[in-house]
């Protein structure tokens, strides 16, 4: 099933979509494969690429279909199975392949999937190769660059990948310093940091108490992880922990609790780590990383301490893109991507963890006093799903209420109205002094929203 002519299959996270439906399809996964693979035959590498996913039971199908695509166009594949996305770009960069593949829709429901694309470095492909790919795939006329049949490619399954990004991201983690001492509660939320996640810790000498560690190819996301935190908040009191730890389904965001059971956002941890990255001089060029999302606390305390923030698009390809452009080595978002370009070229929610577990040991505290870094502004946020994504400046009801509720909040708050990259959905914050005034404001909006192109 080819894609129809000039439509576009990626967004700003790879290709996603409703698994089995174009164009989540195991025909737009092959040509995918095929489109990749001409590709690299055309340029100087190894011609071999890695395949990793999480636990969505539709992973099966996309991962059979990419190595078939792939090995038809004389392209070595190597499967490493379910993985944190940040494992995979681990191990591209370990075995010096072209790219690494990962099949997950991330924070999505299990029956939601999607394909990502990392170039040899182990960063998200550069625009002009998912054009081009867009492009191949929506021709899908491989005829004349198939080899011949003596030079297809194989497929290898990688027995170690686990151990080794293990030994990756344990090595973050100063080899003088040990967990030996803290209770930790994690929440793997039936993801692909199921089985790597607990070892890390363990390895590191911390009791450990895991959740969302049984995945069954529907339970993906589904009250727990990331997005559920309120799993991890009532295990850090039974349990009397330390500290929660929650991932979401590619492990590449963590959303942490203190031991009082409150939440600490990607907004508090990247304020906690870029302190104490410049004070120890290791914070590149002054600068960390944000998105346009980012609380206005997270702002101020950077402000405060002299850290120059530079803002960004939502979305991790964004902040990294942000990160290079301005040699900057710490970015991150209010949603738990976390970059350490020292350590890894995406977000790692369990280097992320393991960065402020070392801070939380060096400086002998708890996370509720390190989270006292931020001051957060009341923020209220409100999705809504819409049937299409018309410029935002071209609905005249919307435009009328976001501009009145900015002169109401003046220099004292902000609105931001956007799409998202990956689902069909139009999401409102506004940030302000009051919590029942921004709650009032983002709701009017919304209601303005749903009346004009909602579902």
């Amino acid at each position: 099933m080819a894609e129809k002519e000039g439509k576009r299959i990626f967004g700003t996270d790879g290709v996603r979509g409703r698994a089995n439906v174009s164009p989540m399809a195991v025909e737009t996964a092959l040509a995918l494969g095929r489109a990749a693979g001409k590709i690299f035959r055309t340029r100087l590498g190894k011609h071999r690429v890695v395949i990793g996913k999480d636990t969505r039971l539709s992973c099966y199908m996309f991962e059979n279909a990419l190595i078939a695509g792939l090995c038809s166009m004389g392209v070595d594949t190597l499967m490493v199975g379910p993985l944190p996305t940040p494992g995979v770009a681990f191990i591209t960069r370990a075995y010096r392949a072209d790219a690494g593949v990962v099949i997950s829709a991330s924070h999505n429901p299990y029956y939601d999937n999607g394909i990502k694309f990392f170039s040899s470095e182990g960063f998200k492909l550069p625009d002009s190769w998912e054009r081009e790919m867009e492009a191949l795939v929506q021709k899908n006329d491989f005829e004349d660059s198939l080899p011949a049949d003596y030079d297809i490619g194989k497929n290898t399954k990688i027995i170690d990948a686990d151990g080794r990004y293990i030994e990756f991201a344990k090595a973050t983690f100063p080899r003088k310093l040990s967990l030996q001492n803290l209770k930790i509660v994690l929440d793997c939320a039936n993801g692909a940091g199921y089985k790597v996640a607990p070892l890390i810790f363990r390895e590191l000498d911390a009791e450990v108490f895991v959740y969302g560690n049984n995945p069954n190819g529907l339970n993906i996301n589904e009250g727990c992880g990331a997005l559920h935190p309120e799993t991890i908040q009532k295990a850090v009191i039974d349990r009397r922990a330390d500290i929660g730890i929650a991932l979401d389904g590619d492990a590449d965001r963590v959303i942490m609790v203190d031991e009082n059971a409150q939440i600490v956002d990607g907004d508090t941890i990247l304020a906690i780590c870029a302190r104490d990255m410049k004070k120890q001089g290791l914070l590149r060029n002054n600068k960390v990383v944000a998105t346009v999302m980012s609380n206005f606390g997270f702002i101020k305390a950077m402000e405060e301490l002299g850290i120059e923030v530079v803002k960004c698009q939502v979305g991790d390809r964004y902040v990294i893109q942000s990160m290079l452009e301005q040699e900057a080595n710490l970015g991150g978002e209010q949603s738990g991507h976390l970059i350490f370009l020292d350590h890894n070229t995406t977000g790692d929610g369990l280097v992320s963890a393991l960065q402020v577990l070392r801070i939380m040991i060096e400086t002998d505290s708890k996370l509720s006093d390190l989270a006292t870094i931020i001051k957060r502004y009341p923020q209220a946020c409100v999705n809504v799903k819409v049937s299409s994504k018309p410029p935002l400046e071209t609905l005249l009801q919307v435009r009328s209420i976001v501009e009145s509720v900015e002169k109401t909040l003046g220099d004292t708050g902000r609105i931001l109205v956007r799409y998202s990259g990956t689902e069909d959905i139009c999401r409102v914050m506004v940030e302000g002094p009051k919590q029942k005034q921004v709650l009032q404001l983002a709701s009017a909006v919304a209601q303005a929203i749903k009346q004009e192109i909602g579902v």
